[in-house]
């Protein structure tokens, strides 16, 4: 009787194990995150929230301290996620995690995902206009290929 077991899946673990979700205080990113969070939870998987601090071009910001006011931004949006897991903590266990990354939305979560070595990335739909035009920060997520984007209105 021969046994054939390298093909065999075992239930519950073949899902994604770290799912990155790009958070940037828009609500169609909360909903992302809350999207992300629920996958996340079924598939047991570390829920990677990931804020991207925008970086000024030399000389944009005339002097004004953008480094502090993104940074209070990252606590801003780290004091909303943690009041929002305390309200749902017996319906979302989830394991996560925060992570803040420097430059612009879509090179910050492309290196977000390479560093925390994401199986899936969950971003909000865009909800400025023009980018019709130039192509949103999901499709160009999409576009590069690299894991399972799921985009969420």
């Amino acid at each position: 009787m021969t046994k054939h077991h390298a093909h065999e899946f075992e239930l519950g673990t073949d899902g994604p194990k770290v799912i990155v979700v790009g958070l940037d205080g828009s609500d169609s990113s909360f909903r992302a995150a809350a999207y992300a969070a629920g996958l996340a939870r079924r598939q047991r998987a570390l829920l990677a929230v990931v804020y991207v601090q925008p970086v000024m071009v030399a000389g944009a910001a005339m002097g004004a301290p953008v480094a502090g006011t993104t940074d209070a931004i990252a606590e801003d949006l780290v004091r909303e996620i943690r009041d929002a897991t305390e309200r749902v903590k017996g319906i979302f266990d989830v394991r996560w995690e925060f992570h803040t990354f420097r430059g612009d939305p879509y090179s910050g979560l492309v290196k977000a995902a390479d560093e925390l070595k994401a199986d899936a990335v969950v971003v909000g739909a865009s909800e400025q206009a023009g980018h019709r035009i130039v192509g949103s920060v999901a499709v160009r997520l999409v576009k590069a290929g690299r894991w399972p984007v799921t985009v969420v209105p």
